[in-house]
C-alpha cells in the first residue's frame, strides 16, 4: 500500500525547505527502474514540438506573447496515457514533456531577435535562423546542467518554481486520479474557459484599468497616474504559486516606475526650456514625442531603467554565484582528470558526464565559429570576437536566466538580450563592423545568446520537475537536444512563411514588439545613433541600492521591465494564497495550501492550453469577438464582476479542503 502511495503522490515535503538531516525522496524512487525513453514517449514529444513551435511562433509574432508549452504538453501527455488505457506512465510523460516544451523557449529566443532583420530591411535565410536557433539551444543546455543540482536539489523549498510546480501537479494528478484529479480538471475547466471567453469572444474585458473611469481618464492625461490589473485567470494562479513576498517585490517594482517616475516624468520636463529639451532627449535615446501617455513614458523611460536593473542584478547575480559557477568548474575539471566519477550516483541524480557536456560545448562553438565566419562576417578576426561575446555572455547569464524562472516563473531574457545587442555592438564597433553587416552579426549574436538563455531558463523548469518526480536526468538532457533541433527547424520555417504572409513593416504587419525594440536599439548603436545610458546606469545604480538594504534586486527590476498590468495581479493572487492559508488548524491550513495550490495549477494549465486553441482560431482566420460589446463599459462592469467571482471561487474552494486528501 506504501509502494503504491510513493508511486502517485508527491511527498509532504516537495515544496517545503528541508529540515536538518531530511531528505527528499522523488516519487520515482532512486532503486525503482521506471520506463521512461520508448517510442512513444520519443514521437509525442516530437510532434509535440512542431506542433507548440508553430502555434507559439504564430502567437509571438502576432500580439508579442509567448505561451509557455510545459503544461499544455503535460496535460495532453496526461490525456493520451489515459485514452490508452496505460499505467504507470509518468517516466514517459515526463520525456515527452520535457522535448515538447522546447518549442516555446527556442520560439521566445527566436522571434525576440531575428524578425528585427526584416524589419531594418535586411535579410534573413533560412540557415541562419536555424543555425542561430539550434546552436543558441544546445548551448543552453550544456551550460545548465552543471548547475541543475544546485538550482534543483540544494536550493530545494527555497524557490516556488510556479510553472514546474504547476506541470507536476498535472503529471502526479493525472497519474494519481481521484478527488485530487477531478480538483485540477475542474479549475482547469473552468480557468481555460475563462480566459478563452475574453480572448476569443470578448464577453468582457481582459485588463481592468483606473481609465475605465472618467477620472482615471483626467489622472492619465494630466498627472500621466494610472493602474492597470490583469483579469487572467492563469496570470492569477501564478500568483498564488510565486506567493504573497515575491509578489510584492515585483509589484514594488512596478509601483516606483508607474506611481513614482512616470508621474514625475512631465513636471520635470516643464523646468526646461521646450525648445531645446526635446534635443536634449533625443541625444539621451530617448524619443520625447512617446512621453505624451503613461505607456510612452513607460516604454521610454521605465523600461530601460529596468533593463539596467535586470543587467546589474545580473552581474551581482553572477558575482553571488560565483561559488556555484567555481563548484561546476572544478566538477568538470576534476571528472575530466579521472579524480572523480558519477558512477555511484544514485539514478535520479545522474546527469551527461562532464567530458561528454565539454565535447558537446567545444562542437557547438566550432560550429559556432563557422557559421559566424561563413554565414554572417568573412572576417576571421570579427567572427573571434563574436565568438567570446556569445560564449562569455551566455555562459555568465546562464545562472540568471535559471534564477529568474525559478523565482518569478518569467525569464527576463528580452531584457538581458538587449544589453548583449547593447554590449556586441559597441564592441563590433570598436573592431571595425558597423551599418548594415554590423546590424546583421549583432542580431544574428543576439539571436544566439537570446537562445541559450531562454533554454537555460525553460531547461531548470524541466529539471526541476524530473528532481520531484524522479525521472534520470541524464534522460532528459539527452533528448531535450532532439526537441531543440525539431524546434529550430520548425520556428525558422514558420518565422519566414510569416513574413513571406504578412511582413514585419507596414500596414497590417505583425507586431514583434520585443524585435521592434531590438532594431530600434541596435540602429542608433550601428549608425552612430544615440542610447539611453543615463537611463541603464540609472536602473543599475538602483539594484546596488536594493542590494545593500537586502531587496531582491532581480524580481523587483523584472517588475519595473513588465507592465504593471501583468505584476498587479501577482499580488492578487499572493493575497488569495495568505487567505486561503490563514487557519488556526495547522493541518487544514496546509490541506487548504495543497488543494489552493490544485487550483492554481488548473487556471495556469486551463489558459495555457486555451492560449493554444485561442491561436489555432486565429492562423484559421476566423474572427469571433463579440463587436459592439467588447471593450464597452458593460464589458468592463462584467469583467470587474467575473474577476471578483473568480477570486471567490478560488478561496471557498480551497478552503473547503479535507485534512489528508
Amino acid at each position: 500500500m506504501q509502494e503504491q502511495q510513493l508511486k502517485t503522490s508527491l511527498p509532504e515535503n516537495a515544496y517545503r525547505e528541508l529540515r536538518n538531516g531530511e531528505q527528499y525522496e522523488p516519487v520515482m524512487g532512486p532503486n525503482q527502474n521506471p520506463v521512461e525513453v520508448t517510442p512513444y514517449s520519443v514521437t509525442v514529444g516530437i510532434l509535440m514540438a512542431i506542433l507548440f513551435s508553430a502555434a507559439a511562433a504564430y502567437l509571438g509574432l502576432k500580439v508579442g506573447q509567448v505561451f509557455e508549452a510545459a503544461i499544455p504538453i503535460a496535460i495532453i501527455a496526461v490525456g493520451l496515457g489515459q485514452m490508452r488505457g496505460k499505467k504507470n506512465m509518468l517516466g514517459q510523460n515526463v520525456i515527452i514533456q520535457s522535448i515538447g516544451a522546447s518549442s516555446g523557449v527556442i520560439v521566445a529566443g527566436a522571434i525576440f531577435t531575428l524578425p528585427a532583420l526584416y524589419i531594418l530591411g535586411l535579410d534573413a535565410k533560412f540557415y541562419q535562423v536555424f543555425l542561430s536557433s539550434l546552436l543558441g539551444g544546445v548551448l543552453g543546455i550544456v551550460l545548465l546542467v552543471p548547475f541543475r543540482k544546485y538550482f534543483v536539489k540544494e536550493m530545494h523549498g527555497k524557490y516556488p518554481f510556479p510553472e514546474a510546480t504547476a506541470t507536476t501537479e498535472v503529471l502526479v494528478s493525472g497519474e494519481k486520479g481521484g478527488s485530487q484529479a477531478k480538483i485540477l480538471v475542474a479549475a482547469g475547466l473552468i480557468g481555460g474557459l475563462y480566459d478563452f471567453i475574453v480572448s476569443t469572444f470578448g464577453a468582457w474585458t481582459s485588463s481592468l484599468s483606473t481609465q475605465m473611469m472618467g477620472w482615471g481618464k483626467w489622472l492619465a492625461a494630466n498627472a500621466k497616474l494610472t493602474f492597470g490589473l490583469n483579469t487572467s485567470a492563469a496570470v492569477l494562479g501564478l500568483g498564488y504559486i510565486i506567493g504573497l513576498k515575491y509578489a510584492l517585490i515585483i509589484a514594488g517594482g512596478s509601483a516606483l516606475v508607474w506611481f513614482v517616475i512616470i508621474p514625475l516624468v512631465t513636471p520635470l520636463l516643464s523646468l526646461f526650456d521646450a525648445s531645446t529639451i526635446g534635443d536634449v532627449l533625443l541625444g539621451m535615446g530617448i524619443n520625447p514625442e512617446g512621453l505624451a501617455t503613461p505607456e510612452g513614458i513607460f516604454k521610454e523611460i521605465g523600461r530601460p531603467i529596468g533593463i539596467g536593473g535586470i543587467a546589474m542584478a545580473g552581474l551581482i547575480g553572477i558575482i553571488r554565484q560565483a561559488g556555484i559557477i567555481k563548484s561546476a568548474l572544478s566538477l568538470a575539471k576534476n571528472e575530466l582528470g579521472g579524480k572523480k566519477s558519477a558512477a555511484d550516483e544514485p539514478r535520479t541524480q545522474k546527469d551527461i558526464s562532464m567530458k561528454v557536456i565539454m565535447t558537446i560545448i567545444v562542437a557547438a562553438l566550432v560550429a559556432t565559429l563557422f557559421f559566424f565566419q561563413f554565414g554572417v562576417l568573412n572576417n576571421w578576426f570579427q567572427t573571434i570576437v563574436a565568438l567570446l561575446i556569445v560564449f562569455v555572455i551566455a555562459f555568465l547569464f546562464t545562472t540568471v536566466a535559471a534564477n529568474a524562472i525559478a523565482i518569478v516563473g518569467s525569464n527576463p531574457v528580452s531584457g538581458m538580450t538587449l544589453m548583449t545587442l547593447i554590449l556586441s555592438s559597441l564592441v563590433l564597433v570598436s573592431v571595425g563592423l558597423e551599418g548594415k553587416s554590423g546590424m546583421i552579426a549583432a542580431l544574428v549574436i543576439g539571436g544566439v545568446v537570446c537562445t541559450a538563455l531562454s533554454m537555460a531558463g525553460g531547461f531548470i523548469t524541466d529539471l526541476k520537475i524530473g528532481y520531484w518526480l524522479g525521472t534520470t536526468p541524464k534522460k532528459q538532457q539527452t533528448w531535450k537536444f532532439v526537441g531543440t533541433f525539431v524546434s529550430a527547424a520548425t520556428v525558422a520555417g514558420v518565422m519566414i512563411i510569416m513574413n513571406d504572409t504578412y511582413g514585419f513593416v507596414g500596414e497590417n504587419a505583425l507586431v514583434a514588439p520585443q524585435a521592434n525594440a531590438m532594431a530600434a536599439v541596435i540602429q542608433p548603436l550601428m549608425t552612430g545613433g544615440a542610447t539611453p545610458w543615463l537611463l541603464y546606469g540609472l536602473g543599475a545604480l538602483l539594484a546596488l541600492v536594493l542590494t545593500f538594504v537586502k531587496v531582491p534586486a532581480l524580481p523587483f527590476s523584472l517588475g519595473m521591465f513588465i507592465p504593471m498590468e501583468l505584476n498587479a495581479p501577482l499580488v492578487v493572487g499572493g493575497l488569495v494564497a495568505w487567505a486561503v492559508n490563514r487557519h488556526k488548524n495547522a493541518e487544514q491550513a496546509k490541506a487548504n495550501n495543497n488543494r489552493g495550490t490544485l487550483i492554481a495549477s488548473g487556471f495556469i494549465a486551463g489558459g495555457a492550453l486555451m492560449g493554444v486553441v485561442s491561436a489555432i482560431l486565429a492562423f484559421a482566420g476566423l474572427n469571433l469577438t463579440l463587436t459592439g460589446w467588447a471593450g464597452s463599459a458593460y464589458a468592463e462592469i462584467l469583467g470587474l464582476v467575473m474577476y471578483a467571482a473568480l477570486i471567490a471561487y478560488f478561496i471557498w474552494h480551497s478552503r473547503k479542503a479535507k485534512i489528508g486528501e
